[in-house]
């Protein structure tokens, strides 16, 4: 894997020619697997006999893993990512309240009115560069970190530091040190957050975590609640950022799909869906463990190997979503079917809010500035810095022609 990311569908489409799972070299020489095709994912991302718990990775267990591995966080940081069955549940039902259908709801018009600000700064912005603006930093960033800190109850100062933090962490290229500094700081800094809610309980997801601590010390470590809150902040803003950038840069490109949702013969729903498929706002996530060697689609996975879901690669599978799996088609039969979040009992949790958010952002980005193009050619954008994240650094715009 290359550790400096880029755009990830040239070699998807190499790897998914040879077959469904590929062996994957990690950083640092690690063996690994990953898994592409969309059908072969489903199973896996399902099956009973795979594990997220880091126990199960062989070569981590046996000492072969060095503190400053830049994926190490994925594997041991403690929360729902890193933990099966009963312990999965537990950690998920402590979290699940502030995700439900009307909770979420409840704060649509928080994320209207956000949107709106957002959008004032959008314009601002551009009118003082020259028409062009970033639109991740803009606005694709601030709305879904404004929003979880919101729901955790994280402090507005701390805001930017966990954003860049958050960066470091999931990046597959930064050097050992750097990935211990940044792994160190997120850990202080969250703690930080934790300890401020402990002196001063508000109406947010913190707050009820530590209550749900202190009504039974068994229900919940602090390193499970730092780890949750970790997951949640990275979670719960880096993906959403990157499904609307990624939906921004793909209607840009696709004019003629932009009218068909201007027009209303298409919904701002399909454009999430599709970009969902065809641009997931993450590539490769790390990691899953068979409990025994795994024959998936012809092929072996070894018992303790890490393996990465393919979530791009499966969107773009042509065994799985035809011929024509490479084109942006928000009026693609049936829907766009995906697993870019996820499936089975790992299934996102905030999905709905990730929807809702991107549905609104974009809704209101292109009604506010129909005519909003790129100011600089696609190939010029600069990528990612990671396998795992999938976008762009940088989205320079001019909202109005």
């Amino acid at each position: 894997m290359d550790p400096a990311g880029g755009c990830p569908h040239a070699d998807n489409a190499r790897l998914l020619a040879e077959g469904a799972v590929a062996s994957v070299v990690l950083p640092g020489e690690v063996a690994g697997m990953a898994v592409l095709g969309h059908d072969a994912l489903k199973e896996f991302l399902a099956h009973p006999d795979v594990a997220k718990g880091a126990e199960h990775f062989t070569a981590l267990r046996d000492g072969e893993i060095p503190d400053g591995w830049p994926l190490k966080t994925f594997a041991t940081v403690q929360g729902m990512t890193t933990a099966d069955d009963a312990n999965h549940r537990r950690l998920r039902s402590l979290v699940s309240k502030a995700f439900t259908a009307r909770r979420v709801e409840e704060l649509r018009p928080r994320i209207e009115t956000v949107t709106a600000q957002l959008l004032d700064g959008l314009d601002e912005a551009a009118r003082a560069g020259d028409g062009v603006a970033d639109l991740r930093t803009h606005f694709a960033l601030p709305l879904p970190m404004g929003v979880i800190c919101e729901l955790l109850g994280v402090d507005a100062e701390h805001q930017d530091r966990l954003h860049h933090l958050s960066n470091q962490v999931v990046s597959t290229s930064i050097g050992p040190e750097e990935a211990v500094a940044a792994n160190r700081e997120l850990v202080a800094v969250l703690g930080t957050v934790a300890a401020t809610r402990m002196q001063s309980p508000g109406d947010d997801l913190t707050s009820a975590l530590i209550a749900a601590r202190e009504e039974d010390g068994d229900r919940l470590s602090q390193h499970e609640l730092i780890g949750t809150l970790l997951l949640m902040i990275i979670a719960g803003h880096e993906t959403t950022l990157n499904l609307i950038t990624n939906a921004v840069r793909a209607l840009c490109a696709h004019r003629d799909q932009l009218e068909l949702v201007q027009s209303g013969k298409a919904s701002w729903s399909d454009v999430v869906e599709e970009t969902l498929r065809w641009d997931s706002p993450v590539s490769f996530f790390p990691f899953r463990y068979p409990t025994r060697d795994l024959t998936l689609d012809g092929t072996v996975i070894p018992k303790g190997t890490p393996v990465l879901a393919g979530y791009s690669a499966a969107g773009r599978d042509k065994a799985a979503h035809g011929p024509d799996a490479d084109r942006f088609d928000i009026t693609r039969s049936g829907g766009a079917r995906h697993l870019s979040l996820g499936h089975g009992p790992h299934y996102c949790l905030g999905s709905p809010l990730a929807r809702m958010e991107a549905t609104i952002a974009l809704e209101r980005l292109f009604t506010r500035f129909p005519e909003l193009d790129l100011a600089i050619a696609e190939p010029d954008l600069r990528r990612h810095a990671s396998f795992v994240g999938n976008s762009v650094q940088e989205l320079p715009v001019r909202p109005r022609a």
